[in-house]
């Protein structure tokens, strides 16, 4: 007998957008980039990175886009109705997604591990004890 694969959902604040993913996080942490700050009205945003192969979204998003650290495009998604960030990434076209923390279901399935960009944290944003710092992206 197979268990099944660890099961974790979350979604906009009005339900309309909505994900699952099976299996394990590939990495969680806390993104303090000016583009992040600004997106989330917040300090950091708390993440989860998980491969497109372990996801599901159901329901519309809206894209946000801006051009990365890398210079490449970043794509955000929020809720057209509602307006909540759920999600980085294109659906169908990228290898992976970047799920916003503050949307899952069970917010104890945020287990961080890093801080990335930490060079831009605002002085008042203190990183968790543990976690492991980067100045930019890791490589």
């Amino acid at each position: 007998m197979v268990d099944d694969p660890k099961r974790f959902t979350g979604g906009c604040m009005c339900g309309a957008l909505r994900y699952e993913v099976r299996g394990e996080p590939q990495y969680a942490g806390f993104c303090y980039c000016t583009d992040c700050r600004k997106a989330s009205g917040s300090g950091a945003i708390p993440f989860i990175g998980v491969s497109a192969a372990q996801v599901r979204f159901s329901g519309e998003s809206r894209h946000i886009r801006s051009t990365s650290f890398r210079g490449t495009e970043a794509v955000r998604n929020r809720c057209p109705a509602c307006g909540s960030l759920v999600f980085g990434g294109i659906v169908g076209e990228d290898e992976s997604h970047t799920l916003y923390a503050g949307s899952l279901d069970d917010p104890s399935v945020f287990q961080p591990s890093m801080a990335i960009f930490v060079r831009d944290k605002p002085s008042w944003m203190i990183p968790p004890e543990g976690v492991t710092l980067f100045q930019t992206m890791p490589g």
